[in-house]
């Protein structure tokens, strides 16, 4: 995961995924459920040593494609427990 931050009482954990263009889809298929499992252990890890209850916990995605101007797209609530919403 890449960013740990807060937005208000949640504990939001980002993962940034980019590509230089979007021919082979955007960049936010590449956080396979592998991928998810191995971020949301990361997560549950961090958020008990924290003491932030799991409920507020929640897992964004930020594609970035640089495009000329680049694209970016925030996706909230991307998953949980390594289920894609």
């Amino acid at each position: 995961m890449d960013i740990v931050a807060r937005d208000g009482d949640t504990l939001v954990f980002v993962e940034v995924k980019s590509r230089r263009s979007s021919d082979f889809g955007s960049p936010d298929r590449a956080i396979d459920p592998e991928k998810q499992k191995r971020i949301t252990r990361a997560a549950r890890s961090y958020a008990t040593r924290a003491g932030v209850p799991w409920a507020q916990v929640r897992f964004d995605i930020v594609s970035v494609v640089f495009t000329n101007p680049p694209s970016i797209v925030h996706h909230q609530d991307a998953f949980l427990d390594g289920r894609a919403i």
